[in-house]
């Protein structure tokens, strides 16, 4: 039977605040920066926008204010062809994230706001070929991940602060955890602890350690890039795996396109300012030399 989207993301819809900072300020000082960004974030949209500009058809389940950021979210999606169906418009403000960042020292503080409203729609998630979550509660992620096993729906998780719940681990098609998650979980970076249908591990400075349904474990290396914001990198990391193994290919080649993605992401400002058509991502792969198996079905998604 064939599916309304190709990917339905769930997660949070923040608009976000970065700033580049030379120094934190001490106890009741002001300080002023010199670069600052301000723009649309949360992790699953981040990924959901780079799916988009890659001609897949793409949904998203969360919740907005009815406010000018809500308003903002809901033009942006609609403006990459992003179904908002899904996306509840609530009373009270929308979700608000505010990034210092300082060298490699990275601070956030967030207001949830409406996020904390989303609703599941079971009906929506039905409509799609797979589901991808990221900075979610453990009852969503519990409640998704046992619909989508019952239905057929593959689904990838990208764990962040929440916690991992070990009933559903093993439902997981495909979990992805950067290397400090992963250690504080499992103790170690041995992939075989993780019980998850496939499993990417993403490495401090860049790579990744990958293990397949097969059990086959191997590391894609990382690029080397002028880090300026490491904001997004993930999601944009994650962006790669769904539409590579959603194209069929393997999970070692889906996991060298993520690294690429994260690679332009780390070297603008915003977690959305790297996102580029999927023509360019070719381009840049040959540029660096990255063989990737573009158009490995003939065209793709």
């Amino acid at each position: 039977m064939a599916k309304d989207f190709d990917v339905i993301g769930i997660g949070n819809l923040n608009y976000d605040i970065i700033m580049l900072m030379r120094r934190f300020p001490d106890f009741h000082e002001k300080v002023n920066v010199d670069e600052a960004f301000f723009g649309l974030g949360g992790a699953a949209a981040n990924t959901i926008s780079w799916l988009a500009n890659f001609h897949m058809k793409t949904g998203f389940l969360g919740a907005v204010g009815r406010d000018e950021i809500g308003r903002a979210h809901l033009d942006y999606f609609r403006g990459l062809g992003v179904n908002t169906d899904g996306i509840r418009v609530v009373d009270g403000h929308s979700g608000v994230a505010v990034v210092m960042i300082r060298g490699e020292d990275k601070r956030i503080v967030k207001y949830p706001g409406a996020n904390l409203l989303k609703e599941l729609n079971f009906e929506y998630l039905a409509r799609t070929r797979h589901v991808h979550m990221s900075s979610n509660p453990r009852e969503i992620i519990e409640a998704v991940v046992k619909f989508a096993d019952d239905s057929g729906v593959t689904v990838s998780l990208d764990i962040g602060e929440a916690q991992l719940p070990p009933d559903i681990e093993e439902k997981v098609d495909y979990l992805l955890m950067n290397e400090d998650e992963y250690r504080r979980k499992f103790g170690s970076l041995d992939p075989s602890l993780c019980g998850s249908r496939n499993l990417v591990i993403t490495l401090n400075g860049g790579g990744a350690i990958i293990r397949d349904e097969g059990g086959k474990v191997s590391e894609v290396r990382g690029l080397s890039a002028e880090v300026i914001d490491s904001t997004g990198a993930g999601d944009s990391f994650d962006a790669g795996v769904v539409y590579g193994t959603l194209n069929g290919w393997d999970l070692e080649d889906s996991a060298k396109l993520g690294m690429l993605l994260a690679y332009l992401t780390v070297q603008k400002i915003g977690a959305r300012s790297a996102i580029v058509p999927l023509e360019v991502v070719k381009r840049e792969a040959s540029a660096l030399g990255l063989e990737l198996p573009f158009d490995i079905s003939g065209e793709d998604i």
